[in-house]
This record gives structure tokens, C-alpha cells and sequence, in this order.
């Protein structure tokens, strides 16, 4: 297989690269079965986790046990066709995560606060 020549080779994998991987553009009605049968082709997983909520609908963690079936995943996986849905699937990040909902964290906070002291942002006034 594929995944065995990359570790026989002792291929340096670029710093991006790890077993985590986001799934966006999912079908909302994908059950965790069809996740495993799209995605354990590429290897052994430890964990699969749906968005269920309103935000994160249509989104996915795979936990793949090794780094490599992972890469394998994504490079086989990246634009495959399921419910007439072409996935996007990336590498976890979590320093970029960790920002999209650190600003949404403080956007919120700024609304309660504004509403709190009857403050409006209007430039008009």
C-alpha cells in the first residue's frame, strides 16, 4: 500500500500534517456509519465527531490512530463526491479554530456589553 512506502521511505511530512483531521460540506443527514465506511478505508480510526448544532451541521473531527492513514484520507479524500456534496477536508489547526471562535467569544461580549450600558456604535449620531 501507499501508506506503507511513505514509512519505509522515513518521508519528512510537512508541519500541517497531523491525525485530525475537519470535515466541512457534509451531507446533514450523514449517520456515524457512512463516516466510517467513507473514512476507515484509510486506516484505523479512534474517533469520529458530527456537528450537530445549528453552527456546526454539515462538519466533522476524524481521529485517524496514525499520522499516515490520515494523510492518506486527505489526499484521497479532498473533493470525493458524497450526497452530491464534494468534501473539503483539512487538517485540523487548532491555533486557527482557536481564533474563529476566540472573535466570535469577544463579538458576543461586545453586543451584551452595548446592550448592558445602552451604548450604540452608530457614527450617524
Amino acid at each position: 500500500m501507499a501508506t506503507i512506502s511513505l514509512r519505509k521511505g522515513n518521508t519528512r511530512l510537512p508541519p500541517e500534517v497531523n491525525r485530525v483531521l475537519y470535515v466541512r460540506n457534509l451531507p446533514f443527514n450523514i449517520s456515524s456509519e457512512e463516516m466510517y465506511d467513507i473514512f476507515g478505508k484509510y486506516g484505523a480510526i479512534r474517533q469520529i465527531r458530527i456537528g450537530t448544532n445549528k453552527d456546526t451541521r454539515g462538519t466533522a473531527f476524524v481521529v485517524y490512530e496514525d499520522i499516515y492513514d490520515a494523510k492518506t484520507a486527505v489526499d484521497h479524500l479532498s473533493g470525493f463526491n458524497v450526497a452530491n456534496r464534494y468534501l473539503i477536508v483539512l487538517y485540523y489547526q487548532q491555533a486557527k479554530m482557536s481564533k474563529k471562535f476566540d472573535q466570535k467569544k469577544k463579538e458576543d461580549e461586545l453586543a451584551k456589553m452595548q446592550e448592558k450600558y445602552g451604548v450604540s456604535l452608530n457614527k450617524d449620531k
